[in-house]
């Protein structure tokens, strides 16, 4: 008898992930809690870092990229006066230096260079790749390599709070474009006033339309998944699990809306464009729209992909989700 590989589930997860686990281990042990076919992360986090770690199941994976493009919101604890070689706290100290002179009025001039659209070096300790090696390997091997500056936005970088004295420390709270590193910030700010710094504590707070109101711990998924497992079996232990994932189309919720009728749909999850009437009212050419087959007696609204509009005032199949048989049109 063949082993089963898993649930065929769509959707996606809003997950609280904890300090100290990697994002990989947070999404296997979900994986594994929802006995799930496929699954994949948006973004990893560090080690150190807590908060939004959305989770695409299925077919939702197919839309996955969003997620990864989108702005990322993090508050974070910038300690002043200390270099570690992770530049987080769970590096060596590498160097150390008083902050007792440090004064509010000075770390707000020094972030104010670090706002906007601004060239940033990713640190070594980091996933890039050169020649297919990760950096933070070559780091561990006590190998540095120049990294080339790469463009991002810091569309806010907020004091929240700040501890002056020997051990200063800076709260900040950060709106940035994707492919930012809190790190760097942190490396930048103790360059400018010359005493070195490395993020202390980091939690991403939001994560494309997505908050951190929304997430939910493996700790209250596990219990709750018990609970229900021992009063009423499997089935009501997935099914409270399952009512915790927003629909497949959630990374792709703010594009516009296209609702086909049964036969156009059709034709259009076999890859065939389709004709729209008042198309570009949608969007001009090329534009990307979330396409559903319009809601009938006999089927419920389905989510079919995306598609881009066509000049020939139709739209074409761009990412197809495949027709699982509970969701025929």
């Amino acid at each position: 008898m063949a082993r089963r590989k898993g649930r065929p589930v769509d959707g996606v997860l809003l997950l609280h992930k904890p300090a100290g686990m990697t994002s990989n281990h947070a999404l296997q042990r979900a994986k594994r809690l929802f006995f799930v076919e496929k699954a994949g992360h948006t973004g990893a986090l560090d080690p150190l870092a807590t908060g939004v770690l959305p989770l695409c199941f299925g077919e939702a994976t197919k839309f996955s990229q969003f997620l990864l493009d989108a702005d990322k919101g993090y508050r974070t604890c910038i300690r002043l006066g200390v270099t570690t070689d992770t530049c987080d706290a769970d590096g060596e100290i590498i160097e150390q230096k008083s902050t007792a002179g440090i004064t509010l009025a000075q770390v707000e001039a020094a972030l104010k260079p670090l706002r906007g659209d601004i060239l940033q070096v990713p640190p070594m300790y980091s996933a890039l790749k050169l020649n297919g090696q990760p950096l933070y390997k070559m780091a561990r091997q006590g190998v540095e390599v120049e990294r080339a500056p790469r463009p991002v936005t810091i569309h806010k970088m907020d004091i929240l709070a700040f501890r002056a004295g020997e051990a200063a420390e800076v709260e900040l709270d950060i709106l940035c474009t994707k492919g930012t590193y809190i790190r760097s910030i942190a490396v930048d700010l103790g360059e400018a006033l010359g005493c070195g710094a490395h993020v202390k504590t980091l939690h991403r707070s939001q994560a494309g339309l997505f908050t951190e109101s929304q997430c939910v711990t493996l700790e209250e998924l596990e219990a709750r998944f018990a609970a229900e497992q021992e009063a009423k079996g499997d089935d009501a232990g997935f099914a409270v699990l399952d009512s915790h994932l927003l629909s497949a189309d959630a990374p792709v919720a703010s594009l516009p809306a296209i609702e086909l009728p049964a036969n156009s749909a059709y034709y259009f999850r076999l890859g065939n464009p389709v004709m729209v009437s008042k198309v570009y009212r949608f969007g001009e050419q090329g534009a990307i729209v979330r396409v559903f087959c319009a809601e009938t007696e006999q089927s419920p609204r389905v989510f079919l992909g995306l598609g881009s509009i066509t000049g020939e005032g139709g739209v074409a199949p761009k990412r197809i989700l495949a027709n699982r048989s509970a969701n025929e049109v």
